[in-house]
């Protein structure tokens, strides 16, 4: 072979060699060798093996990572620990600054305001049992038919109920009269007991009547027999309270001599018993001087009066009324109705009925009703006869017999499945003004507004607003909404949404422009707008 041919041949051989010049289809496993001319392998050529599995090539190319000696050798070089302490500072820069935002928002958050000192009165309405025949209709009238309505004071979200005269009375008589007897005709004591017993599971309050000669001509007896009935008094309020009673009412207390001395008196026996009993006074007094004369220094004492009748039922008078009223008894829990035991159908006009129970169970104070109220009871008298107390009217059989047939948009069984029904607006009312805190305490302020209107906000620290706008009027009115002399807290917003209507005809949970907010004939509206810092 020549030197040129051997030559080529080397570089051939080479060639082969490297790898990357190697054919991609090359037998898996074969052993390659580089030789020389006459078969023998050349001095000092490599051999190059193919591993004779993939298992064992893939574990030789997976990687392991670094040895605990190797990282720490690493971890030591200044670079990674100038980093590390870079890092630990801005983190705890970082903490230390999402503290100091917090405490900032929090120092310059507005602050609640502390809630006031409540009693179960405080919060719902008051419902009077006067009659218990009335009230249960025909064949009823005791203690024991009493226990089965109880679920429909409860539906109706009342927070007591006062029930009775039930004492044993002689008319005009004061030695035939005992406040501690249960007159027999309405059942025993165990009867009451039993009825006490299941109104405090049902969280219901019951409140006593002891006007004392209630089915006499004058309800305290003859002046002279002060002393005695006062002395009745003492013992029969000691009595009930031991029996477990949440408070006591008397009645025409403008007949009763030296009033406020004994109303004064009686208040401090129940409060003294506990600070969560209630007094409540009744009198047919309108005059508001006349009425604050009867408060006298009481604490707690709720006075039922017929103050708010003498509106004239008018925006203008009635807003006067309130505002008045709540001036003058500035540092008082007040209570509202429109007499002290008569039916609301008997003094307010049947067009305002729905009004007048969203005016009551929106202002600041207690709203006392009359069994039957809800529903719109009317009371028919006989020419020339006194009022009697009407059946409640429970179903269609509740309606007299000399009457004829009744409506059932008239009874309890109708309008609870009327969802516009009297009924279940009031206690769509009663409902809204337990559980918001606006409406249970909150404070209020009357605004301006149309002709015949009376419109007032009611608002509690941060909680939800309620505006309240009523039209006395029998036209449409625009409501012309006035904010002037309202704190910054309670501010007007632009739009509201409508809770309720009591007109049937306005649909309700809409967001209405406050500018151009416009009443129908005898409506009120109870609107609500979140509270903005």
């Amino acid at each position: 072979m020549s030197q040129d041919t051997e030559a080529d041949l080397k570089e051939v051989e080479l060639n082969e060699l490297e790898t990357e010049k190697q054919p991609m289809n090359a037998p898996s496993g074969a052993a390659m060798a580089v030789v020389v001319a006459g078969g023998a392998e050349k001095n000092g050529l490599v051999k190059i093996k193919v591993a004779d599995d993939e298992a064992e090539a893939a574990a030789a190319a997976k990687f392991t990572g670094l040895s605990k000696e190797e990282l720490l050798k690493v971890a030591g070089r200044p670079g990674w620990v100038r980093t590390r302490w870079a890092l630990l500072v801005l983190f705890w820069l970082g903490w230390l600054g999402m503290l100091a935002g917090a405490v900032v928002i929090i120092v310059r958050a507005p602050r609640c305001r502390e809630l006031p000192a409540q009693s179960w009165w405080h919060k719902g309405a008051l419902y009077r049992i006067g009659d218990l025949e009335a009230f249960q209709g025909p064949g009823g009238g005791n203690l024991a038919g009493l226990k089965r309505h109880l679920d429909y004071l409860s539906s109706l979200k009342v927070k007591g109920f006062v029930l009775g005269p039930i004492h044993e009375n002689q008319k005009d008589d004061l030695a035939g009269t005992n406040l501690e007897q249960i007159d027999p005709t309405f059942g025993s004591k165990e009867d009451f007991d039993n009825l006490l017993q299941l109104a405090k599971k049902k969280s219901i309050r019951v409140i006593l009547d002891l006007t004392p000669n209630y089915r006499g001509q004058n309800s305290w007896f003859l002046p002279t027999e002060i002393n005695s009935v006062a002395a009745k008094m003492k013992d029969a309020l000691s009595f009930w309270l031991q029996a477990g009673v949440d408070g006591f009412q008397v009645r025409n207390i403008e007949n009763l001599t030296d009033a406020p001395l004994f109303l004064a008196e009686w208040q401090n026996m129940t409060k003294s018993f506990s600070e969560d009993r209630l007094l409540i006074a009744g009198t047919e007094f309108s005059d508001l001087q006349q009425i604050l004369s009867l408060l006298g220094s009481a604490k707690d004492l709720l006075l039922t009066s017929s103050y708010l009748a003498s509106s004239g039922f008018t925006g203008e008078h009635t807003e006067f009324l309130v505002t008045q009223y709540l001036n003058a008894t500035e540092h008082r829990w007040c209570s509202w109705s429109l007499s002290q035991a008569g039916f609301l159908t008997a003094l307010v006009p049947a067009r305002l009925l729905r009004l007048y129970q969203l005016l009551l169970f929106s202002l600041p104070g207690t709203p006392v009703f009359s069994y039957g109220d809800e529903i719109g009871l009317e009371v028919a008298a006989l020419p020339g006869l006194p009022a009697k107390a009407p059946f409640m009217l429970w179903d269609e059989s509740s309606f007299p017999n000399t009457s004829g047939p009744g409506s059932t948009n008239m009874t309890v069984k109708g309008q609870s499945e009327d969802t516009g029904s009297l009924l279940s607006l009031f206690r769509r009312l009663s409902d809204q003004r337990g559980k918001e805190r606006s409406l249970l305490h909150g404070d209020f302020h009357v605004l301006s507004s149309g002709p015949d209107l009376f419109a007032y906000i009611r608002h509690w620290d941060q909680n939800e607003r309620f505006l309240v706008v009523l039209n006395f009027g029998d036209t449409d009115q625009p409501a012309r909404l006035g904010a002037s002399g309202l704190p910054a807290t309670a501010s007007l917003p632009t739009t509201a949404d409508l809770l309720l209507s009591t007109d049937r005809g306005r649909e309700e949970g809409v967001s209405l422009e406050l500018e151009h907010l416009n009443l129908k004939p005898y409506e009120g509206l109870l609107l609500r707008f979140p509270y903005v810092a």
